[in-house]
């Protein structure tokens, strides 16, 4: 997407799906499609605008696809594309790992 060089693959990785809400809106993706109104429902403290430049960012990224129904009203849907869930397992062990240490962690 940016053409910049990644230092590791952690880099490229964190480029691509990191910071808080982009990875809550890939976990929320594994399971079904989601309208829009469902994800900002679902991703609890995110705003319309934010929600709007991350889901941009993981289409741009290959990760997210954006479908839109020719209806009236417009109905749009986010999924995962193959390559957004090869990254399922990561976020699952991910996950697995702040269940086991949520206590520690302060939450």
């Amino acid at each position: 997407m940016s053409g910049r060089t990644y230092i590791c693959g952690l880099d490229a990785a964190m480029h691509a799906m990191g910071g808080k809400w982009k990875a809550l809106i890939l976990w929320w993706l594994q399971e079904e499609p989601l309208r829009f109104g469902e994800l900002r429902r679902t991703v609890e403290g995110i705003s319309e605008r934010v929600l709007i430049l991350q889901l941009r960012e993981l289409e741009a990224h290959g990760l997210v696809h954006r479908e839109v129904h020719d209806r009236v009203p417009p109905k749009v849907e986010y999924s995962l594309t193959e390559f957004g869930r090869s990254l399922l397992p990561a976020l699952n062990a991910l996950g697995a790992w702040g269940e086991d240490n949520m206590d520690r962690l302060g939450g």
